[in-house]
């Protein structure tokens, strides 16, 4: 499948089911992962949103295959302003930084320098216009990236304590986790 014909594929509506399958295609290459990431910036964002969708399909599914684009992703996630696609993009990267994550993932963002990467999904969290579920994934990024950057935390105590009165419900009970995540009672 070429790339106009993913595209083709990808403007309709897709449901879970058609998602996971394309997925699958990726995975079977017949287009590239890198064809997603570049998809999921289109002017068009709810193309965006179905191309993000299913890369992060892709990335749950079918690591290996996303194993090779991964510094690709990396540059491009601050880039990321399609708010529906930046759903997908926020839990990618939660899962690449969980302490569970592959050792390759692991290696790779530890020789990787995510100061941009960190400073960006702060100021996600920050920003009024941008959704609670990005926020909630913005929270494990940073709580997981704490090992790699120690100050994090202190940052991330004092942001958590002037949002939460902001944000929603769910958004509170995401804050009681990753304050025991970090070891502080609330």
């Amino acid at each position: 499948m070429q790339n106009h014909s993913l595209l083709n594929t990808i403007k309709t509506t897709l449901q879970k089911s058609k998602v996971e399958k394309l997925a699958a295609i990726a995975s079977e290459e017949t287009f590239s992962v890198k064809d997603l990431i570049d998809l999921s910036f289109y002017h068009d964002e709810q193309i965006g949103f179905r191309a993000a969708w299913i890369l992060e399909n892709v990335f749950a599914n079918h690591q290996p295959r996303f194993m090779p684009y991964i510094n690709y992703f990396l540059e491009k996630f601050p880039q990321q302003s399609n708010l529906s696609a930046l759903r997908h993009y926020v839990k990618i990267l939660a899962f690449m930084t969980k302490k569970n994550a592959s050792i390759e993932i692991k290696k790779i963002l530890a020789d990787y320098d995510t100061d941009h990467l960190v400073e960006v999904v702060f100021a996600w969290l920050i920003d009024d216009l941008v959704p609670v579920a990005v926020k909630s994934h913005c929270l494990n990024i940073l709580a997981n990236l704490n090992t790699k950057h120690n100050w994090i935390r202190e940052e991330l105590l004092q942001t958590m304590d002037f949002l939460v009165d902001k944000e929603s419900i769910g958004f509170f009970a995401k804050v009681k986790q990753i304050r025991k995540q970090l070891a502080v009672r609330s």
